[in-house]
């Protein structure tokens, strides 16, 4: 869970790629603890209910899920909102939208990677930027990594075992990076955007810290771990 206990959690469901609900227990324990809002873009609420969520809203055009599905997911009650085709907001920004709309404190989003669109993915770790969230936990989440932002000055507590990795990797130029609890250690460094410095770190500690003084870094973490 990425906010605090007992916080109104929401869980954002995109179209791309979706894990078995299986492997994503499997690799992040808890993940859909204190979720009760559920948001489907478009084609995500087919991949909602392999999940097993009950959807409180569908957003966006509807161009990937179809009239039938819409006209069945409206009749057992889902609030369906549909969208033009021609928008400025992909049905993913719309659906996180919607969840901060509906009160939500942390987002998770799963079916936000993969697929046959990399740029689709790549507008969705974009998200994590999304002016409108202001400091709600956000995080991009499947089998094989979790993803969040963070944006300086602001620090970050990592929990898990040692051995696991996470990449740090700047959209921009990022300043005062300090870590602790990690093989590599970085002290009040530079990362600029570009260089792969911040490649696959291994933490030390079950509980590791990430400090930035200015700008944004994406924290990539994985399930798998290496000896530290």
């Amino acid at each position: 869970m990425d906010g605090a206990s007992g916080a109104r959690g929401a869980l954002v469901v995109a179209d791309g790629d979706l894990p078995a609900r299986a492997s994503l227990d499997a690799s992040w324990p808890g993940w859909a603890a204190g979720i009760d809002v559920v948001v489907a873009a478009d084609g995500g609420a087919l991949g909602a209910e392999r999940l097993g969520f009950p959807i409180d809203l569908v957003v966006g055009d509807g161009d990937s899920l179809g009239e039938s599905d819409l006209e069945r997911l409206a009749t057992a009650g889902v609030e369906v909102r549909r969208s033009p085709a021609d928008k400025d907001e992909s049905d993913t920004e719309l659906a996180v939208l919607a969840a901060i709309e509906r009160g939500a404190a942390w987002i998770v989003i799963v079916g936000a990677l993969g697929g046959q669109r990399v740029d689709h993915a790549i507008a969705n770790v974009s998200l994590l930027a999304l002016r409108a969230l202001g400091d709600r936990p956000c995080s991009i989440l499947d089998e094989t990594a979790r993803i969040r932002l963070l944006a300086g000055p602001c620090e970050m507590d990592i929990e898990g075992p040692p051995g696991g990795l996470v990449s740090l990797l700047p959209l921009g130029d990022v300043d005062g990076v300090t870590t602790e609890g990690f093989v590599y250690p970085l002290h009040d460094e530079r990362l600029p955007m570009g260089p792969a410095r911040g490649l696959s770190n291994v933490r030390t500690m079950s509980r590791s810290r990430i400090a930035v003084r200015s700008g944004r870094l994406l924290v990539v973490e994985s399930p798998a771990t290496l000896s530290p």
